[in-house]
């Protein structure tokens, strides 16, 4: 991404618009080359599955670049109040740092993983009171982003389609309709697939895309955690160039006048 194509999240200035996470790799080593292919500069931790008691190659956090934003996220979390003490854990231990950006995750239920919104929007109240960057993993409910906006959120972070499903977007409509009032950034957390998905996320003009299961299910996560960069990259390339409105018929890519014998 060019120097000049930054976006900000609470104060902190990144160049990649491609965010990771580190669940269900296969192993450590996997992880940490599938994150560099990926160009990204911030991933996720689930602090509630983070083992505290390894040390040195036994832990997650051993295998992640020392320059990389730990994004500290409450993965498992059923409760607001769950969430809020996930969040105060993850202070205490520094992952992250003393004002950390964090994921706010909090589900329905065990089968979908779909977000609680009710639950998310208490949460989130609480956490920027107490001085949190906060993060919300949301779903694509335009009025419920609006709400985590005006608590004080730093983005917002709607579904694409259900955490693990692979479906990709599948209401675009919105999500226009979100990046349509949104004074913050978008950054659209789940459901992606492919690196398509990508693409096609970023050239409505999203921020940014967060990806765990896509990259790390893959048959080989380093070579699709590579197209997921390039992907991104891609989309927010063509975002900014801007598009030739759609129209029903087509229409000449070469003058009519002019033309010889005529």
């Amino acid at each position: 991404m060019s120097s000049d194509d930054a976006f900000t999240l609470g104060g902190r200035t990144f160049h990649s618009r491609l965010v990771v996470g580190t669940g269900k790799y296969r192993d450590f080593p996997t992880m940490q080359k599938a994150i560099l292919a990926s160009g990204a500069e911030m991933v996720t931790v689930a602090i509630r599955r983070l083992d505290l008691q390894a040390q040195g190659e036994a832990s997650l956090l051993h295998w992640i670049p020392k320059e990389l934003t730990l994004l500290p996220n409450t993965a498992g979390c059923y409760t607001a109040d769950e969430a809020v003490r996930t969040l105060r854990l993850a202070r205490e231990l520094q992952i992250g740092g003393e004002r950390p950006l964090v994921k706010l995750e909090v589900l329905a239920d065990q089968k979908t993983l779909l977000p609680d919104g009710e639950e998310t929007l208490r949460a989130a109240k609480q956490l920027v009171a107490e001085g949190f960057t906060v993060l919300p993993y949301c779903s694509d409910d335009p009025v419920l982003c609006r709400k985590l906006e005006e608590a004080g959120c730093a983005a917002v972070m709607p579904l694409g389609a259900p955490i693990g499903s692979g479906l990709g977007l599948r209401n675009p409509y919105s999500l226009q309709m979100i990046l349509d009032q949104a004074k913050v950034p978008v950054i659209v957390d789940a459901g992606v697939g492919t690196a398509s998905d990508c693409a096609v996320c970023m050239e409505m003009g999203v921020a940014g895309l967060l990806v765990n299961t896509a990259i790390s299910g893959a048959q080989d996560p380093v070579a699709m955690a590579t197209a997921m960069k390039l992907a991104t990259e891609a989309g927010r390339l063509a975002f900014r160039a801007g598009r030739i409105p759609r129209k029903l018929y087509g229409s000449a890519s070469s003058p009519v006048t002019g033309i010889v014998g005529k």
